[in-house]
């Protein structure tokens, strides 16, 4: 009888390739099969004269016949269908002739399994893991009965949609896309992504059938916390500073959880970290000098950046404590140009001197009297002022300076870089005298100005200050001459009201101030006044009086009263009508002459003004006109 050969092939499954390879040109398959329908047949070389049909049998586990067929001579493959009830069945076939002699037999196995096992256990690593550190999945099969083709494998992935299944089937995979072969393991994930990761796994059976997907939750934190550091100062401190350090991490988070958990730390100047559990840290840094801080924070996940076994570096801040105050001494020597200039400088080796702060006070030597703050420059390392000791009386003086660094300290110094005490004697510069003379008629102001010693003090500068009488405008005016090579000056006054006079001299670095007596300069109004004829018949047309009252630099002379005054040779003047000056001093009147003892007599008239409250002019007439009577 011809050799024969029996094929028998599984039905084919879509299953996702981790793990299992198929031979070379052929596709993955498992040893189990999910479905009872097999394809078995012969493959016959040219049949013996004696062969006449083929035949087979279908054996259970235990070894009992469930089918025996006979089919005729062919040569393909036949399918075969095993009982719905999973397991390994046998299939023997041979060749026989048609007295039913068999040839030799060729058996196959026949390996059925439709039962998907239970969903895996699944332990994922607790709390947090940091971003850097690999992850592993610990796989067991579940409790309790499996499948009878066992276990072959488990197969997971990462899903964040929810629902994603790891094979490409819902419910079947194939032997490639097993991640882990066995019944129980471990599997690396490796590192996942930032955030809360959902690990899906099925349990695949020998038959490729996958179970329900177990879910593990793994939560990853591959950030460091954030810091920030309180009680830093922008510049230098006086004072021991103390420093805060609060830390937040949104995923993890900060939540003290004994010694293994988070902690916030500061350590300054190289000194070990002063730790405590959960988010907050503080430290106290104190001493003169510049302090390197270091602070950091390891959250729930592990986390942080101490700089050690190639972590980062911890952040760093740099605080600056000057407890010791400056010194402040005033300059050795008062500088003869300029005597009234007093200075003094601050001296600070840590922060420095404060360029904004400081002041230099005076008070009579002796006394104990505040001392009078002085207008004061600043800058740094020096204060300067310049004393005013004119208007100081004679004496001896002492001063004060006190002087700030950066960091707030301050320091007072009374004492000069060369030994001996900041003291001086008023008056500092050359005393001056300034002597004035008035002309009342030419309006004219002489003086001269010299120093108490006898020398004139050639080209300086001296105001004429004339302060005007109630009710003019301006109420006061100043001028400018400048002394000759003898100290003198001449000045010729502006016409106007009635004021007072005096020079002044306002001194400089070297010279005192000086100013003269104050001089009155009374002057009357100016009054133009006349008549419209020299002579008036009596009885007949009036004689008009006009005329104007100049008010030169005076308020207006609207309402002034204006006496109209006569006389005759051997009487006194006297008042026979009073008018009144509109706005621009202007005034006019008609006078009648009526009584006939008038014919022959010559009158003279004018116009006087008394003045008011206001008026800055004191009473003064205008010329006579003479009018005489016909």
């Amino acid at each position: 009888m011809s050799r024969c050969c029996l094929i028998v092939a599984g039905l084919l499954a879509t299953f996702f390739s981790l793990g299992a390879t198929a031979a070379s040109g052929a596709e993955p398959s498992w040893p189990w099969s999910p479905y009872p329908l097999f394809e078995a047949g012969l493959r016959l070389p040219p049949p013996p004269a004696s062969a006449y049909e083929a035949a087979y049998s279908l054996y259970d586990s235990s070894g009992k016949e469930i089918v025996e067929m006979e089919r005729p001579l062919i040569r393909r493959a036949e399918p075969v269908e095993v009982p719905p009830v999973p397991g390994v069945y046998r299939l023997e076939a041979w060749y026989q002739n048609q007295q039913g002699e068999r040839g030799p037999a060729v058996t196959s196995t026949l390996r059925f399994d439709d039962v998907a096992p239970p969903s895996p256990q699944l332990q994922a690593p607790g709390g947090w893991v940091m971003g850097a550190d690999p992850v592993e999945l610990k796989i067991a099969a579940a409790e309790g009965p499996l499948p009878l083709s066992g276990i072959a494998g488990y197969a997971a992935a990462i899903d964040r949609s929810g629902g994603s299944s790891p094979c490409a089937s819902s419910f079947r995979c194939t032997p490639g896309e097993l991640d882990l072969s066995g019944e129980d393991g471990a599997l690396s994930l490796g590192t996942l992504p930032e955030g809360i990761d959902l690990i899906r796994a099925v349990a695949v059976s020998g038959s490729g059938l996958a179970s329900a997907a177990a879910i593990a939750e793994v939560r990853v934190d591959a950030s460091l916390p954030t810091l920030a550091l309180r009680g830093v100062p922008e510049s230098w401190s006086r004072a021991p500073v103390r420093l805060t350090a609060q830390a937040a991490d949104e995923l993890s988070g900060m939540a003290p959880a004994g010694p293994l958990g988070p902690f916030t730390a500061i350590t300054v100047d190289g000194a070990p970290a002063a730790r405590t559990a959960g988010d907050v840290a503080s430290a106290t840094v104190g001493g003169s000098g510049a302090h390197q801080v270091r602070y950091f924070a390891r959250d729930a996940a592990g986390n942080v950046a101490d700089g050690a076994d190639g972590a980062p570096e911890p952040q760093t801040a740099t605080v600056r404590i000057d407890e010791d105050p400056p010194s402040v001494l005033f300059a050795a020597a008062q500088d003869p140009a300029e005597p009234e200039r007093i200075e003094a400088f601050v001296r600070d080796g840590l922060a420095g001197p404060s360029g904004e702060r400081g002041w230099i006070g005076v008070r009579p030597a002796g006394s104990r009297a505040r001392f009078e703050q002085l207008p004061t420059q600043t800058s740094a390392g020096r204060l300067v002022t310049r004393w005013d000791s004119d208007s100081y009386p004679p004496g001896k003086y002492e001063f004060l300076a006190t002087g700030f660094d950066l960091a707030g300290n301050s320091a007072t110094g009374d004492g000069r870089s060369r030994g001996g005490r900041m003291l001086l004697v008023n008056p500092l510069k050359t005393k001056t005298s300034l002597e004035t003379r008035l002309d009342h008629h030419g309006l004219r102001l002489t003086g001269r100005l010299h120093t108490v010693a006898g020398p004139p003090a050639a080209g300086q500068e001296i105001a004429i200050v004339e302060e005007l009488a109630a009710g003019s405008k301006p109420s006061r005016r100043t001028t400018s001459v400048r002394t000759d090579a003898d100290g003198g000056f001449s000045v010729r006054l502006g016409a106007g009201p009635s004021r007072t006079v005096f020079a002044i001299f306002a001194g400089t670095r070297t010279l005192t101030r000086a100013s003269s007596e104050k001089a009155e300069l009374k002057l009357r109004a100016t009054i133009r006044f006349r008549a419209s004829a020299a002579t008036a018949r009596v009885g007949g047309p009036p004689v008009v009086f006009s005329g104007r009252v100049k008010s030169l630099g005076s308020a207006s002379a609207a309402r002034l009263p204006i006496e109209l005054q006569f006389r005759y040779r051997g009487s006194r003047w006297s008042e026979f009508r009073t008018v009144e000056a509109d706005a621009r001093g202007r005034f006019r009147y008609a006078y009648r002459f009526s009584d006939d003892d008038s014919r022959g007599v010559r009158f003279q008239f004018r116009a006087y003004v008394k003045g008011r409250e206001g008026w800055p002019y004191e009473p003064g007439s205008s010329r006579p006109v003479s009018v005489t009577g016909r």
